[in-house]
């Protein structure tokens, strides 16, 4: 097959596993990815997450990260639920996490892909696929694929379908022909600026302050979250999709198709109640196959309590 050929190929193999976009780029070190990245570490965006920091080199060169690779296919895989619930009533959780683990379900779709790819080529390809597991700046690679723009909340948007995706890349010595990039949409929109309860996204966005941000307040942060987010963290317990809510791209969101995305059938029906008396045996029937898993049931419960006052 010639680039176009190829490209086409690994297109519609993808869609027929489900992803809903993908994008191919040329692999090559990231410029100016690679500036906005140290000066975001520099300043401490990054919070307590000091293993951002490890790696540099592989995270702006995927050429460090898979020798010989010539190429970036970054997928997106949707994760919109038909039933958005437990993201409307105090305590929310954050859409992706309602069913399985987005890192196992969709890593078995990448190798199924791969596999396909492989008997269709007739040859092994030399490569790693990821899903948020590595050193790989996914969103800046998406959007160098044409499969987004970076928003003013620093997500990937795809003016078809909004931001509710996974995303997944490839990287390999397959040489596709690569698609151009798209331009930015956001015009003078600042709904995620003005909604972020916690003024995590900067007055002129595309930069959030990762410190601030109610996702890694509520999943990353080990510690005691700061009494200066007290009443400022709109009920969510579990990640935060304030930023998508509010933005007018995502009224072009489908529901998913993928079964393993369905939430536990306790977690729709769980009110306040049932969110206080939360014992460790109910969190790890509901959660036992969700990201939700990744705070562990005594960091659940520091959330709720916070949420509680």
């Amino acid at each position: 097959m010639n680039p176009t050929q190829l490209a086409t190929h690994i297109k519609r193999t993808a869609h027929d596993l489900g992803f809903s976009f993908v994008g191919i780029a040329a692999a090559e070190r990231m410029e100016p990815e690679e500036r906005r990245l140290e000066e975001w570490l520099n300043a401490g965006h990054h919070g307590s997450m000091r293993w951002m920091e490890n790696h540099f080199d592989k995270r702006v060169d995927p050429t460090k990260l898979v020798p010989g690779a010539k190429s970036v296919v970054s997928l997106l895989y949707n994760y919109f639920p038909a039933d958005d619930s437990p993201s409307r009533e105090t305590p929310k959780i954050a859409r992706y996490a309602y069913g399985e683990d987005y890192h196992t379900v969709v890593k078995a779709k990448l190798r199924e892909w791969v596999g396909r790819l492989e008997e269709t080529i007739g040859s092994p390809i030399d490569g790693r696929v990821f899903v948020d597991s590595a050193p790989v700046l996914e969103r800046d690679w998406a959007a160098r694929a044409g499969a987004g723009w970076t928003g003013k909340n620093t997500l990937l948007i795809n003016p078809k379908a909004g931001s509710y995706f996974f995303l997944a890349e490839l990287i390999s010595d397959l040489e596709p022909a690569p698609d151009s990039r798209i331009r930015d949409h956001c015009g003078t929109c600042t709904r995620c600026i003005d909604a972020c309860p916690t003024e995590a996204i900067s007055p002129e966005g595309y930069l959030v302050d990762g410190s601030k941000c109610i996702s890694y307040l509520t999943i990353e942060l080990r510690e005691a979250i700061p009494e200066e987010f007290a009443g400022r963290m709109e009920g969510w317990a579990f990640g935060c999709d304030i930023c998508q809510e509010v933005c007018p791209w995502n009224r072009f969101s489908q529901p998913h198709s993928e079964p393993a995305f369905a939430p536990n059938p306790e977690l729709p029906n769980m009110g306040k109640r049932e969110w206080r008396e939360m014992t460790e045996e109910v969190f790890r029937r509901v959660f036992r196959k969700s990201a939700v898993k990744r705070t562990k049931f005594s960091g659940l419960r520091r959330n709720l309590d916070f949420l509680e006052g």
